[in-house]
């Protein structure tokens, strides 16, 4: 039998849980769609929110063909391959757009899981069909894009960003499962308490099914053995089950599969070993990495996750902290497994056991907070390269003047666009290390 995250999955756009932002009506795709005028274009989000989901359910939509790669089997080959039989069906049907006056497109789409995975060369062989309309790409990822997919794509595809599921969807979903599931409704389930099961779902919406299905084989099966749960006349055991948030929480506790590193657990416990690092506390951290090593995660998974957290939890209070996070990530590529769990290690008690800061963190989000606020705000003229004649006559670089050249390699003058003048981004946490380089700003500016 199908998992029941399968069976429930919905085939039309009103049949779709979440995401209102994008699908809601008004909203940008629920327009592509209604208008057959389908872009190009990224979904980026969590895992279990409904990015293959909704690709599919586009296709069904427009009635266009549909095709299907994972980054993790394909090559540039089937990339060709796909392009070139995308060609051959829209030469039978006619070309590439339904409407010739209009020009929506209608073009086949191919949708591409885990596009993240796909290396330079195997994006790069997207680009012509992306940009001359053979295919309409939707890509979905849980990594963030602007790191993971090359410019040029980027360019020509748009980023919609799909967010958790939310309580009144999970809600929603839930008694969808036990209302038009055949199997789940054989059951007989009554659902008495929802927070652990929401809890652990953490908006996933696959979760949250998986857990609906485990629940109710375990418990069934249980409360049929030992006849927990009775009818009034207690003489016999009742068909029915119950899930409240002991049985739920019981249940999860005795899955064999307390961690799945395709998906389930995985975010759960990174997260908390990021936030057990986060919260200075070294003995978790370890125990967390410890549940990871032990089920399997990819090293470098890990080593990842301690560089991002050397510099967006640790930062400025102890720069060493970036040094030691490289340090281990290099060394896993030298030692390999299983000694590199080691350098692991040493390298989560130090990040534990080190002063916290996210100073660096907040200057960069404010920063981009005011360019998308302020946009594109001229460069100062003092500030501007001038390598041609034309540009020192209109006075590029004309008055800058050279740090170095002056005590302390300091020398007051505007380095900011007029506009933002005087604006803080960065300022200084309460460590020690920082303090310091408030002081010498301090010194120096003021």
């Amino acid at each position: 039998m199908l998992p029941l995250a399968e069976r429930l999955r919905p085939r039309t756009l009103n049949d779709y849980i979440g995401q209102k932002h994008l699908v809601g009506q008004g909203a940008v795709i629920r327009q592509m769609i209604e208008q057959h005028n389908l872009r190009s274009f990224i979904l980026w989000g969590p895992p279990g929110v409904g990015k293959t989901t909704l690709a599919k359910i586009i296709a069904h939509e427009l009635e266009c063909p549909f095709y299907t790669l994972s980054a993790v089997t394909s090559g540039v080959k089937e990339v060709r391959e796909v392009i070139d039989k995308a060609k051959r069906d829209a030469a039978i049907h006619g070309g590439l757009f339904a409407d010739k006056d209009t020009q929506r497109g209608v073009s086949p789409i191919l949708f591409i899981d885990e596009i993240h995975r796909f290396s330079k060369s195997q994006q790069d062989s997207l680009l012509g069909a992306v940009e001359d309309g053979t295919v309409t790409l939707i890509g979905a990822t849980t990594e963030n894009p602007s790191f993971e997919v090359i410019n040029p794509l980027l360019s020509r595809c748009q980023v919609y960003v799909l967010k958790p599921l939310g309580k009144d969807d999970l809600l929603e979903l839930m008694n969808r499962a036990l209302t038009e599931d055949e199997y789940i409704r054989s059951r007989h389930i009554e659902v008495k308490e929802t927070e652990s099961l929401l809890r652990y779902s953490g908006g996933d919406a696959r979760k949250l099914l998986n857990i609906i299905e485990l629940v109710a084989g375990a418990t069934g099966d249980r409360q049929q053995a030992t006849g927990e749960r009775r009818t009034s006349a207690g003489d016999k055991p009742a068909t029915g089950i119950i899930i409240d948030n002991d049985t739920v929480t019981k249940c999860l506790q005795q899955n064999p599969v307390a961690y799945d590193k395709d998906g389930e657990l995985h975010y759960d416990i990174i997260s908390a070993f990021i936030k057990s690092i986060r919260g200075s506390d070294p003995d978790a951290a370890i125990y967390w990495l410890a549940r990871m090593v032990a089920a399997g995660e990819d090293p470098a998974f890990i080593a990842r996750r301690l560089v991002i957290s050397a510099s967006e939890d640790i930062g400025l209070a102890n720069p060493n902290a970036m040094l030691v996070a490289n340090a281990c990530f290099d060394t896993l590529q030298k030692i390999g497994w299983p000694e590199g769990r080691i350098p692991l290690a040493m390298a989560t008690v130090y990040l534990a056991t080190s002063q916290k800061s996210n100073s660096a963190y907040l200057a960069i989000d404010k920063a981009l907070a005011e360019v998308e606020k302020s946009g594109n705000q001229p460069v100062p003229l003092h500030l501007r390269n001038a390598p041609t004649k034309l540009m020192e006559e209109l006075g590029y670089h004309d008055g800058y003047k050279y740090a170095h050249n002056f005590p302390n390699h300091f020398v007051k003058q505007q380095f900011l666009p007029d506009e933002l003048m005087g604006t803080r981004f960065w300022e200084a946490q309460g460590n020690p290390q920082e303090q310091k380089m408030a002081e010498w700003m301090k010194h120096l500016w003021e």
